[in-house]
């Protein structure tokens, strides 16, 4: 058995999204049906993001089991053969079976266009989101920088997402105009189920003075859906790019108005060894930064944890989901990944 990986590029207007769905054809049964068709097997792609529908990509990724012997770089010209001209592979090369694209750590990339001007273009009305409206760049880059680094993004989260843990990183939130088009790009770890949409219609409200730009961290901070602009329209959006990371950040130094915390992963590839350290952290986030941190650590490969707690709240025996914390002679803390422990051949998800 092998597992392949492939970036595909597709124009979301006809679909309904990447995921199956009843109500219309997704990306994910296109690609389906066209590896079985190919390879002759029963194929089911897993995909790195689920884009909604009429959200476009040029860079998605997704990955399918195969007992076929084809030359892994060889998919992508053998598939697009079998798929309509809105969806093509732009790569493809195999990859561990234990490779997961939803499991891995790497820096998604998304742009959005906005059409502004006083009438609309009909080329354009598949592509950016037209609004006759002038809008203040200058007040949506300072805005949309507040965003940038490791938050709890609840504001800007769908209410119908079920997701646990709300935090996410950016690591860029640019807007910038050329002629007619203002292209807003964000970079981050990962992204709740509408965020860049919401993002993007708060900027809209601060650049046409509705919301004013200093009200961004407040929404921010405020962790209430009800507080940030409405969900800018499917068709502006594209996801760009997702990067896996190919080695893991040494250390990693994090402080923001509510936590603070370094995590020290210099000795888990040689020792299976990960260092934790809590600084401070606000009452309410204390359980789940300590089980996100944990969960993150584990799913880097530490095997064995260690945790100095400045700020007193770990106790012997504390437990968060499989995790539990014991004490150390010296003070700190150990837990290791129980899951792994049981079973040193499973694979950890």
């Amino acid at each position: 058995m092998r597992r392949i990986r492939l970036t595909i590029s597709y124009d979301g207007t006809n679909y309904v999204g990447w995921q199956l769905q009843p109500n219309g054809v997704a990306i994910e049964e296109v690609l389906n049906k066209a590896l079985s068709k190919l390879l002759k097997e029963e194929i089911q792609v897993i995909g790195a993001s689920r884009t909604d529908s009429g959200v476009h990509a040029d860079g998605n990724i997704c990955v399918f089991d195969t007992e076929s012997r084809i030359p892994a770089d060889k998919f992508r010209f053998a598939l697009n053969e079998f798929l309509p001209p809105n969806i093509v592979v732009q790569d493809s090369d195999e990859v561990p079976l234990t490779f997961h694209p939803r499991k891995v750590n790497s820096r998604k990339t998304y742009e959005y266009r906005i059409l502004n001007r006083k009438l609309p273009l009909p080329k354009e009305r598949d592509y950016s989101y037209f609004y006759y409206y002038d809008l203040d760049v200058e007040k949506m880059k300072r805005a949309a920088s507040v965003l940038v680094g490791e938050h709890d993004f609840k504001s800007f989260c769908s209410i119908r997402t079920d997701v646990e843990d709300t935090v996410r990183r950016i690591y860029e939130c640019t807007v910038r105009k050329e002629g007619d088009v203002i292209t807003i790009r964000i970079s981050g770890n990962g992204f709740l189920y509408n965020m860049v949409r919401i993002i993007v219609g708060t900027l809209v409200k601060i650049g046409c003075g509705m919301i004013p730009e200093e009200s961004m961290k407040e929404i921010l901070e405020a962790r209430d859906r009800a507080k940030a602009g409405p969900r800018a329209p499917a068709q502006g959006l594209t996801l760009k790019s997702i990067y896996e990371e190919e080695e893991l950040i040494p250390v990693i130094d994090e402080e923001n108005p509510h936590w603070s915390y370094l995590l020290d992963q210099r000795e888990v590839t040689s020792a299976g060894k990960a260092y934790m350290t809590i600084r401070y952290v606000d009452a309410p986030d204390y359980d789940r930064l300590l089980l996100r941190l944990t969960k993150q650590l584990s799913r880097n490969g530490a095997s064995a944890i260690i945790i100095t707690d400045e700020t007193g709240r770990l106790t012997d025996g504390m437990t968060e989901d499989y995790f539990t914390y014991h004490l150390l002679e010296d003070g700190s803390f150990v837990t290791r990944d129980e899951h792994r422990e049981k079973d040193k051949t499973e694979e950890f998800e």
